[in-house]
């Protein structure tokens, strides 16, 4: 009988060995990385995934508010620096006519008896250590003594007009790195709320738009162009609030971009500074300087062309036309539209006029 042998195992060449371990390795770290990436990447379901956007929107409008206000005083700062530079170079052009002056009394003095210490100061490289140091007063004359005071205190206003343009520009810049930051972080929320919204289906996303408020509709237009031709289109309390109400009508439609004032296009606090400066009246950038622009109202007395705010941290505003109602520039995407007042937490309101 012929004797069963054991089949002989064919083994792999080394290379061939080492490239088919590879294989499995990576395989079993894939299968790693996919569990790890599904327990760190739950599944939302929609009302998550809007709950979760909702409040990206909320803190890049937190962000753009903050943003706006350091704009503000980076353009004070701005405007300052600038004009205090203008300043330092009125000063320097009549402080060298004084210069100007003393050097031709100096030359005159010069050829008759030789130069007087005095008149030095024309000729100096360090004039204000010079005239720190001499006692100039008491060696000349009364008419020479008094044009030299005068070159010195006009080198001391130039030099405390530089020190002032100095400060702003660094304030300037500090403004600078602080919109930087803002604007970085709005850029940031706003990305990551629209790729959750990208997880939606087109009847979802269309829903969560609509909780805005309405886009505008036929009825909303014809409003709006009776509006612009009319003085008093609503019920307002006086001219200017009607005045206010009438812009934002017809801004309806416009896109919102963070840090818009108008009037192609609005962030929500640069519509109502908009609306109002339409009537006359100057606001102040940002929701939470806005807020103090006025008289405080309750809710149940709001009257068209009030101002209503949202959030705790009084990140959104509203121009309040009646019925419940507001007109509003709600957040990227959703253009300035008519919503209902409590679709978001109440903060407060302020007549303006």
């Amino acid at each position: 009988m012929a004797a069963h042998r054991k089949p002989r195992q064919r083994t792999l060449p080394g290379s061939a060995a080492r490239f088919s371990a590879t294989l499995a390795l990576a395989g079993a770290t894939a299968a790693t990385a996919f569990e790890g990436s599904g327990h760190a990447e739950p599944l939302l379901t929609p009302d998550e995934v809007k709950a979760k956007a909702d409040r990206l929107y909320e803190e890049a409008e937190a962000a753009t508010e903050k943003y706006n206000g350091a704009k503000e005083k980076a353009d004070a700062a701005r405007t300052a620096a600038n004009a205090l530079r203008d300043e330092a170079a009125r000063r320097t052009e009549r402080l060298n006519v004084s210069r100007n002056a003393l050097g031709s009394f100096a030359t005159a003095q010069y050829r008759s008896r030789g130069l007087d210490p005095a008149v030095q100061l024309a000729l100096t490289s360090d004039p204000v250590r010079y005239l720190a140091g001499a006692e100039l007063t008491e060696r000349v004359g009364e008419r020479q003594a008094t044009a030299i005071a005068g070159v010195q205190r006009q080198m001391r206003e130039i030099s405390q007009v530089r020190r002032e343009a100095g400060e702003r520009l660094a304030e300037l810049e500090e403004r600078r790195a602080e919109l930087a930051r803002h604007r970085s972080t709005i850029r940031k929320k706003l990305a990551a709320a629209e790729a959750l919204l990208a997880r939606l289906t087109a009847d979802q996303r269309a829903a969560y738009t609509a909780q805005d408020g309405t886009p505008t509709g036929r009825a909303d237009r014809d409003t709006a162009r009776t509006a612009r031709g009319t003085p008093v289109p609503v019920a307002a309390p006086n001219a200017r609030a009607a005045q206010a109400v009438a812009y934002a009508y017809g801004a309806l439609g416009k896109p919102y971009v963070w840090g818009a004032t108008g009037p192609s296009a609005f962030d929500c606090s640069g519509l109502t500074q908009a609306a109002w400066r339409s009537a006359g009246v100057s606001l102040p950038r940002t929701t939470y300087t806005q807020i103090n622009a006025g008289q405080r109202v309750p809710r149940s007395q709001l009257a068209p062309g009030d101002l209503v705010f949202f959030y705790s941290g009084v990140s959104h505003v509203g121009l309040y036309i009646g019925g419940g109602r507001m007109i509003h520039a709600p957040r990227a995407g959703a253009p300035v539209r008519i919503a209902p007042i409590d679709q978001m937490p109440y903060a407060g309101a302020t007549r303006v006029a």
